[in-house]
């Protein structure tokens, strides 16, 4: 019973505690984007999608194989093997935050060059490289305080570290001048790696106090080498596959915007306008429900382990029933208020068009969120992740074909044809597994 009310209490921490950093972050998010206009969001956007597949690369895997590997120990009570496989995942982060840093440094010119059309120089890269061992680090500190069930304290270090990164943007916000692109981003960018190495800090602080009340005895010290690489390798092989695809699939769309006939400028302003202000509200509802459908997952796995195959039918149909009337019920409002959002939100009209035009996904993307969250639970990962790369492959070629022909038009397309898709395959996978068989 005790485990049982232990694991409740740290859900809610990290489900309430994700609604709330959602909701800071986009707050933040707006708040930036009207500071800063269009054309600098769509320029920072893609320097973000760089920023993620080098956190991919110094991070993938080692999050989990810390959660995997220390709760086994924890759970024999052996805590100092526990704490040696901290201690080894540490190594492992600083190794592959290091080559993510080296990589990304080699790489910055050509990517500033053929990637972002020299719009920016390489600075804002160069001090991305320097927050990504600080960043893997945090990772497995975090995976180490999710296994020994203290939500709480990873709660704590993510409201310190999207306080520096706040207060930061603000100070640079006012110090440096923001009619530059590039000082736009080298401000953002530096907010960012404080505010990680902060974090970083924090992390290393509260594990040594944990780390000081165990009791670090053990009969036999064990080497977790294989054991990690065993677990981060396939994770990582599938993470940088899915982030490379994404990040390659944002920088086509203004090389092709190029290509119908925008100047970059306004073709980096479009795609800002689109991916970085108008597609973030419409992700608005699915982020709200994210936060409870990852709780799908344990409960779905727990209905299948015990064999209640009808109760996995009615939870599936109530489940559906409600995300769509919630969806459609937002959608309508979306559409019907669209003028009065991007007045509140941007205070301007540009982002009302694309916002009423793109309401309908939320559909979509709502009920995907809950099938694959169900799917998960079912023993279903490597589905979910087949379909997710399989739709990348799809949005890219739909992305480099037609923007040429049909411009903004054929981004449009592509988030829908996307979004359809995923839903479609990951229903279609959900029938054969619960509705057909069961």
């Amino acid at each position: 019973m005790k485990r049982t009310k232990k694991f409740l209490i740290n859900g809610s921490i990290l489900t309430i505690t994700n609604i709330i950093m959602r909701s800071i972050g986009m707050v933040f998010g707006i708040y930036v984007s009207n500071k800063i206009g269009s054309e600098a969001v769509g320029t920072f956007d893609l320097v973000m999608s760089v920023y993620m597949l080098a956190i991919t690369i110094a991070t993938s895997g080692l999050n989990i194989a810390c959660i995997s590997i220390v709760s086994e120990q924890f759970a024999k009570k052996d805590f100092l093997n526990g704490l040696t496989a901290v201690k080894t995942c540490i190594t492992f982060a600083i190794l592959l935050g290091l080559s993510s840093s080296i990589i990304l440094f080699l790489f910055s010119d050509f990517i500033i060059k053929n990637w972002l059309n020299n719009i920016i120089s390489s600075i804002p890269l160069y001090l991305i490289a320097l927050g990504l061992p600080f960043i893997a680090i945090s990772s497995v500190l975090n995976g180490y305080f999710v296994a020994v069930r203290k939500a709480y304290k990873g709660a704590i270090s993510q409201f310190f570290e999207i306080t520096i990164k706040i207060i930061c943007t603000i100070i640079f916000f006012n110090f440096f001048s923001l009619k530059n692109v590039e000082n736009i981003c080298i401000c953002l960018i530096l907010a960012d790696v404080i505010s990680e190495i902060a974090s970083c800090l924090l992390w290393i602080i509260l594990y040594k106090i944990d780390k000081s009340k165990l009791w670090q005895r053990t009969k036999n010290k064990i080497s977790f080498t294989k054991k990690i690489i065993k677990i981060t390798v396939p994770v990582f092989i599938t993470s940088c596959l899915r982030s490379g695809l994404s990040t390659f699939k944002k920088f086509i769309i203004p090389i092709k915007l190029v290509a119908y006939g925008f100047p970059y400028t306004i073709a980096l302003s479009e795609y800002g306008k689109i991916i970085g202000m108008a597609f973030p509200i419409i992700m608005i509802p699915n982020m709200c429900i994210s936060s409870f459908s990852n709780l799908l997952v344990p409960e779905f796995a727990s209905l299948l382990a015990n064999g209640n195959k009808k109760r996995i039918i009615n939870i599936c149909n109530k489940l559906f029933k409600i995300t769509s009337f919630f969806s459609i019920t937002l959608i309508i409002i979306f559409m019907h208020y669209s003028n009065e959002i991007s007045l509140t939100l941007f205070h301007n009209l540009e982002c009302s068009n694309y916002i009423r035009i793109l309401s309908p996904l939320i559909l979509f993307m709502c009920l995907d969120n809950i099938a694959d969250n169900i799917l998960k639970g079912l023993d279903k990962q490597f589905e979910v992740m087949l379909y997710n790369v399989i739709d990348l492959i799809i949005t890219i070629i739909i992305l480099y074909f037609l923007i040429p022909f049909i411009g903004i038009g054929g981004i449009i397309i592509a988030l829908y044809v996307s979004e359809i898709f995923n839903f479609s395959a990951s229903y279609l996978e959900l029938y054969k597994k619960v509705f057909k068989n069961f």
